[in-house]
């Protein structure tokens, strides 16, 4: 067997002393056929050699925003902003939050309108997408608010225009982009208590030192989530019967007020059409439980979204 192998291999390559291998013409024709296929394809690219060279080294010299490194991720959000010549600048922050995704950031601008400040004790009732808070992590602190742009800053010590934020005032920020916030009937522990619910799901509760100071912290925070919130983007859609809540991104709007008011009231009928569509086909009773969760979710969202 070994002396057959060996007499048909000799037809296809030809063992040199040095043990480099050449190959056969047979075998040389296809190697030349199978490359002159993939210049036909190369070639027949909508980009140009020229286009596609500039189009890579477009890529490799200018980072795509959403592709940051795992180092960079760890970086506080102060890091990796300009300074002056002799580093003795402050660092700026254009954005607050850790998300790879510029849409979901919170925007900071040092020149936006202060709308409202004052005293407010926080208290974090549920964390992103509604989930209970540890109760570790549930006590009452006191900060100095300020609702500047669509912002809510707690700081630690009283509001001056000329002080730059630290790293625990950004670390306490929540925006307010599209927030409810609502007296908070259901807690009894404490008075003038309002809950603001935000765009991620999460719950916050805030103490005022009076009804009318509770009113109008609820008033001036809806205010600016209604006129300032950009209209949200379409949820994402997968192969899952998996329900997702629509993007809804942190930066501020585009459209005039007439513009942003039709929007909302096109979305309130959009939303309502959908819920009824929604409860005319509930789940059998034979399906799994897991495709309940998703239904009862759904309408839980489409609830809070038509009534508030």
């Amino acid at each position: 067997m070994i002396g057959v192998n060996s007499v048909q291999s000799t037809s296809k390559v030809r063992v040199r002393t040095s043990g480099s291998v050449k190959y056969s013409r047979e075998d040389s024709i296809r190697r030349q056929s199978h490359r002159s296929k993939s210049m036909k394809i190369s070639n027949s690219s909508e980009f140009s050699a020229k286009e596609t060279k500039a189009l890579y080294n477009s890529i490799k010299n200018e980072k795509l925003e959403w592709a940051v490194d795992d180092e960079e991720k760890k970086k506080s959000p102060s890091e990796g902003t300009d300074e002056k010549a002799n580093g003795t600048h402050p660092k700026t922050i254009s954005r607050i939050g850790s998300t790879t995704n510029p849409f979901l950031d919170i925007p900071h601008d040092p020149n936006a309108a202060v709308y409202k400040s004052g005293f407010l004790a926080r208290k974090i009732h549920a964390d992103m997408d509604g989930k209970k808070t540890p109760r570790g992590k549930r006590g009452w602190k006191t900060f100095y608010a300020v609702l500047k742009g669509t912002v809510l800053y707690l700081q630690k010590d009283e509001y001056k225009p000329e002080k730059a934020l630290s790293e625990e005032d950004l670390k306490n920020a929540v925006s307010v982009h599209h927030a409810l916030a609502s007296k908070a009937t259901e807690y009894e522990k404490k008075p003038n208590v309002f809950k603001l619910k935000t765009a991620d799901w999460r719950v916050l509760l805030f103490q005022t030192q009076s009804p009318e100071e509770m009113q109008g912290w609820i008033n001036k925070i809806n205010c600016v989530a209604a006129v300032f919130s950009a209209p949200p983007f379409p949820a994402a859609i997968g192969s899952q019967k998996k329900f997702s809540r629509p993007l809804l991104p942190a930066t501020t709007t585009k459209l005039s007020q007439g513009e942003q008011l039709k929007s909302h009231e096109s979305k309130l009928t959009q939303i309502t059409t959908e819920l009824a569509e929604h409860r005319s086909y509930p789940p059998d009773k034979k399906v799994k439980a897991k495709d309940v969760d998703e239904y009862k979710l759904k309408e839980h969202y489409l609830e809070f979204e038509v009534h508030n």
